[in-house]
Formats: C-alpha cells, sequence, structure tokens
C-alpha cells in the first residue's frame, strides 16, 4: 500500500446495524475508507467484483450465501483482495475452514474495535492476523491432530454448487425457491440435492440441516419463518381483545 493511499473497505454482514456500527468504527481511521455494503455473501461476491476494494470484512454467518463460500469465490476471482473474517465462533473448525477458503484474517465479534483495524493494518502489510484468544490453541490443534483437519476437510466432499444449495436447503427454501435464486431448473436442483444427500450419506433434511449448521454453512437464525398449514394472515386484521 503506498503511503498517504487510504485501504478501501467492503463491508459485508446481514444485519444493518452491524454494518452501520463497522462503518463508524473504520470510517474513524484516518487511512480507512469504506467504499460499499453488503447484506449477503452473494452480494458480497458481486460487488467486492465491481468495487475491488483490498479488503472484505466478512461475517461468516450470512444467509444465500455464507462467509465461507463468499470468501472463496472472491479470493479466486481477484487473490489481491484480502478478507478477514468476522465471527462469534471461535472453534479451531471454523478458522481452519476460513483461512483454507483464502481469509487472511479472523476477528471475533467480543473483539475491541481496535483488534478489527489492527487486522486490516496486518493483512494489507502482507501479513495474517488471528484473535489472540484463539490463535495458539489454533495452530497447536492443527498441527499435533491430524484428525481435527481430516473433519475440517469432510465438507470438501462437495462441490462449490452442491455447498451453496445445501445452505439453501439447511435455510429452508424448497427446490422450487432454489431454482429460482440460482437461475437453475427444479430438476437440476433435485439432481444436486440427491448427489448431496448420497455424498453426505445422510437422507433427510433435517440430518442436512444440522450437518450444514454444524459446520458454519448455515445458520439456525437464517431459516425463513413459514406460516403454520391452515393459517392465512387476513389484511388489515389486528390483534383480538
Amino acid at each position: 500500500m503506498s503511503p498517504g493511499k487510504r485501504t478501501r473497505i467492503l463491508v459485508a454482514d446481514d444485519h444493518t446495524i452491524v454494518r452501520q456500527g463497522l462503518r463508524a468504527i473504520l470510517e474513524s481511521e484516518p487511512d480507512l475508507e469504506v467504499v460499499g455494503e453488503a447484506a449477503d455473501g452473494r452480494e458480497a461476491v458481486r460487488k467486492a467484483a465491481t468495487l475491488e476494494p483490498d479488503v472484505v470484512i466478512m461475517d461468516v454467518s450470512m444467509p444465500r450465501m455464507n462467509g465461507l463460500e463468499a470468501t472463496a469465490r472472491i479470493v479466486k476471482d481477484n487473490p489481491a483482495i484480502r478478507v478477514v473474517a468476522l465471527s462469534m465462533h471461535n472453534s479451531e473448525e471454523y478458522v481452519c475452514s476460513l483461512l483454507k477458503a483464502g481469509a487472511r484474517g479472523y476477528v471475533l465479534k467480543e473483539s475491541v474495535s481496535s483488534d478489527l483495524v489492527e487486522s486490516i493494518h496486518a493483512v494489507v502489510n502482507g501479513g495474517t492476523y488471528l484473535h489472540a484468544s484463539i490463535s495458539t490453541r489454533v495452530v497447536e490443534r492443527y498441527l499435533r491432530r491430524p484428525q481435527a483437519r481430516s473433519r475440517t476437510r469432510l465438507i470438501d466432499v462437495l462441490t462449490p454448487r452442491e455447498r451453496e444449495i445445501l445452505q439453501l436447503i439447511a435455510e429452508g427454501h424448497t427446490n422450487k425457491e432454489i431454482a429460482g435464486l440460482l437461475v437453475l431448473s427444479v430438476k437440476t436442483i433435485e439432481n444436486h440435492r440427491t448427489r448431496i444427500m448420497d455424498k453426505l450419506q445422510i437422507h433427510n433434511v433435517a440430518g442436512l440441516t444440522r450437518y450444514a449448521i454444524d459446520r458454519g454453512i448455515a445458520s439456525a437464525s437464517s431459516r425463513p419463518e413459514r406460516p403454520r398449514a391452515g393459517s392465512r394472515k387476513v389484511p388489515g386484521a389486528g390483534p383480538t381483545a
């Protein structure tokens, strides 16, 4: 980064108030500039391609496309972009998965603002950054326990498209809805669903959902609310006495 040049940042988080807070923190620094915001991973990938930021602050748990998949796509399309993952999860599996996807930093949401700023400076200068509370044990466990690494790689049996569809299944979307979101035929989605179940040896939606949530592919809070069978909303109707 040349002297005097401000670091251009894209902030991706599915909560508006969090994005606003991050923007306020980052723009209080004279050398940092927020050039865009994204509400989900899919939007983050699009905006990273058009805005070409220096750094993407990437929430890990987002609907439609999670931060892991978005990170992998952004880094593949433009390796010069540095991704700093922002997460409430401090497990080794989450951290190692994000680093393997191409993230250069991992900051916990419980961190103070100075940690986030420090992580940006570190990755822009060619380094990496792990939150202090997880860095030592992540490295030690990753080096000493091959079984932990093999569990992290379980998700590699799925293609990027299959992981994308798995997230949407776990979020409660129907085959027809997924087909519409991805601009594919319903038959294609059905075929992908069958392959996902065969590869994971999980043959029900509940099991797929647990698998996706356990590995950070989907968040339990991102499942859409659906009306209960037999219920119907009456326009203009208010609460009864």
